[in-house]
């Protein structure tokens, strides 16, 4: 039960106990992360007398939390089925990934746009859900207020921000999926995310 409580601190409630039955049929240290920039969370198969290892960043909101959690669990049941003999994030992945969230749309755990959000990401996930803008927005809506930071894609172009490291960057246009932007601070050129939490310079 200790478990559970603590699970219901960083997702929603409804959805602790599923995952603490995970954790504990599938034998997984499951591990609440401290912040990382690159990744929201991450899977580690048994290795050197390891057993299955998931961490996930502690500062999700409880949707995201949920999210990222049922995708490191689908890295794990795709482990077990297939080792290190299909593509991390292959249409093996996929399945599994799409069999998992199934009990959580029945739980109604979802607001309407997160479970639209995710229902269309799971018509074919990519490897990351914050490389998915559908969903990144969808989820980014239920963040924690964090005063004076903005989303890359709100500021016009050419204006000046700098990002958590305190380097400053002027935006650029966009490429692709991603904007180009001049840093001042040592004159390269950087591709951002759109959803890249930065903080306006006046």
């Amino acid at each position: 039960m200790e478990k559970v409580n603590v699970l219901a601190q960083y997702m929603p409630a409804e959805a602790a106990p599923l995952i603490a039955k995970w954790i504990d049929y599938f034998q997984c240290e499951f591990k609440i992360s401290k912040t990382r920039s690159t990744k929201l969370g991450d899977y580690r198969h048994p290795y050197q007398g390891k057993g299955h290892r998931i961490s996930v960043n502690f500062n999700l909101n409880h949707y995201a939390f949920l999210v990222t959690t049922v995708h490191e669990f689908a890295h794990l049941l795709t482990w077990n089925d297939f080792k290190n003999k299909v593509k991390p994030h292959g249409a093996e992945w996929k399945k599994n990934f799409q069999r998992m969230m199934v009990p959580f749309f029945e739980l109604n755990i979802f607001p309407d746009d997160i479970h639209q959000a995710i229902d269309n990401y799971m018509s074919n996930p990519a490897a990351s859900s914050c490389s998915d803008l559908h969903l990144s927005r969808a989820l980014k809506k239920y963040d924690h207020n964090k005063t004076g930071i903005l989303h890359l894609e709100q500021l016009p172009i050419n204006t000046t921000f700098k990002i958590k490291d305190g380097r400053r960057f002027t935006k650029g246009e966009r490429i692709r999926k991603r904007y180009r932007c001049m840093c001042l601070d040592d004159k390269r050129l950087y591709l951002f995310n759109p959803l890249a939490e930065v903080f306006l310079l006046y």
